[in-house]
């Protein structure tokens, strides 16, 4: 607890500092890049590492948030401080519909059933024309007027404390679940859920609150990112953003607050680098889970947490006993 504890706020610590020595924008943009998949693992780590379902369909709750908060600033004029809480909201609501419906089921069946949802969602973002507009999607969606005259320095550096502002609020959220009564009963589903229930833990109510916390921060994580592109289509709900976030959450460790952290660093820096790579980048990243799930189930923080139980340590010294020379008589 203590160990996560700092180093999650060491983590928040360094990253505020970053704009003050980056001044190049495209290490900008691919920082804010960095926090955005962040919020994105940290709330599909809630599933997957305290719950123990592997869900395919938490694009379904980005796109909602994209969605609203285009939708909320384009139609409705709302400025960006109101609509990034409100898609959160919005999608925390709709892991609260799926949610009912999907946490009934376990194992394979809750992996389709999810994944079905996500499909849902895309197909009607794609043909419910009035209202979305289509493959065409909802362009121009507002940013704040003043950036218009700040530079694109300035603006990058805007939007960078704008996603580490979401993804200090992502980790404090999830932070106090986790290390919370209801997190301690969401582990011990996810460890045994026939002992759990023997001892009055009701294993649907308690994965609820993680899919749904889950949801809000996923929701968020959308709303922001409508904002920073200024476009939102229904991309937002194809399949390319979960493989990322499974990647990052197997990479750096589910089950754990600071592995989808160090997996989303990771992800992101090797997307870019294998940026001209394009379809061959999909067939390595596969081969990255394949190398991680044998060798490394549980992850980097899983690998260094084995370390450190592991360890020699010095032995104490013994002492000895040397008994009394016997007097003659």
């Amino acid at each position: 607890m203590r160990f996560e504890r700092n180093a999650l706020l060491a983590t928040l610590l360094i990253t505020a500092l970053l704009p003050l020595v980056i001044r190049d924008q495209y290490l900008l943009h691919v920082a804010i890049m960095v926090l955005f998949y962040a919020v994105l693992a940290t709330s599909l780590n809630l599933i997957v590492g305290y719950v123990g379902e592997f869900s395919l369909g938490h694009t379904a709750f980005l796109g909602t948030g994209a969605y609203a908060a285009a939708l909320l600033s384009t139609k409705l004029g709302w400025p960006m401080w109101a609509t990034i809480p409100a898609a959160g909201l919005l999608a925390a609501f709709m892991g609260l519909l799926i949610g009912s419906i999907t946490l009934r089921l376990q194992g394979p069946f809750f992996v389709i059933v999810t994944l079905s949802f996500a499909e849902v969602l895309r197909l009607v973002a794609d043909n419910w024309v009035a209202f979305t507009n289509g493959p065409m999607g909802i362009a121009g969606v507002p940013q704040p007027s003043w950036l218009a005259q700040a530079g694109n320095l300035a603006t990058r550096q805007f939007y960078f404390y704008l996603a580490w502002g979401v993804l200090a609020i992502s980790l404090y959220l999830a932070y106090r679940f986790v290390y919370s009564s209801a997190g301690r009963a969401a582990v011990a589903v996810r460890e045994n859920r026939y002992v759990a229930q023997s001892v009055g833990i009701r294993p649907f109510r308690y994965a609820m609150l993680a899919f749904v916390l889950g949801a809000l921060l996923a929701g968020m994580a959308g709303g922001f990112y409508a904002h920073y592109i200024s476009f939102v289509g229904p991309e937002v709900f194809r399949f390319a953003f979960m493989v990322s976030m499974i990647i990052m959450v197997l990479i750096g460790g589910k089950g754990t607050l600071v592995g989808p952290l160090l997996g989303a660093l990771l992800v992101t820096f090797l997307e870019e680098y294998l940026r001209e790579a394009k379809e061959l980048r999909l067939s390595l990243f596969g081969l990255a889970v394949m190398g991680i799930v044998l060798f490394l189930p549980r992850g980097l923080m899983g690998f260094l947490a084995t370390r450190r139980e592991v360890r020699p340590t010095a032995a104490p010294p013994v002492a000895v006993a040397i008994a009394p020379r016997r007097q003659g008589v």
